[in-house]
């Protein structure tokens, strides 16, 4: 480690903890040649994790575009970015918890649906509509009342 503005490598830590539930570790550190302050974050490297698509595609999993979903989701919803993390986190967890390098894009929608249910009504609806594509009212309508009665379809 080097210090950010003398580049010294005589670097000392002032103070650690845990931040992101223990999934990782902030570190305030100090030069002890020039003084300068500065954090730095240490996170457990995982391996990439791959997303088969539907069509066979496969493209690397993006943490950013899971989230992105849900923002349109909980679009004008009571839902906080706060809550939105911690479902991308949980599902970001049991993607890699499971062991498989390759996850197929249908277990990601699950997983998704599954925490949107919990959430929010509304989102989970927006989610199922896109997700689910619905070819016509009555399946729509299907699935608002299984939502009614608190309960979600079984993955398709």
């Amino acid at each position: 480690m080097k210090c950010t503005q003398c580049q010294s490598d005589d670097i000392k830590v002032i103070e650690s903890r845990d931040v992101a539930e223990g999934q990782a570790i902030r570190r305030r550190r100090m030069c002890n040649g020039c003084e300068h302050r500065f954090t730095t974050y240490e996170r457990l490297e995982r391996p990439q994790l791959i997303i088969v698509k539907n069509d066979g595609t496969r493209e690397l999993f993006n943490r950013a575009k899971l989230l992105a979903g849900l923002y349109r989701a909980c679009e004008k919803t009571p839902v906080t970015s706060v809550e939105l993390e911690k479902v991308v986190d949980a599902i970001e967890r049991e993607l890699y918890d499971c062991g498989d390098q390759e996850v197929r894009s249908t277990r990601i929608g699950e997983l998704v649906m599954d925490q949107l249910a919990q959430l929010n009504e509304v989102a989970y609806v927006r989610f199922a509509s896109v997700y689910r594509r619905f070819k016509d009212i009555a399946s729509f309508e299907q699935e608002l009342s299984l939502v009614k009665q608190g309960k979600h379809r079984a993955p398709a």
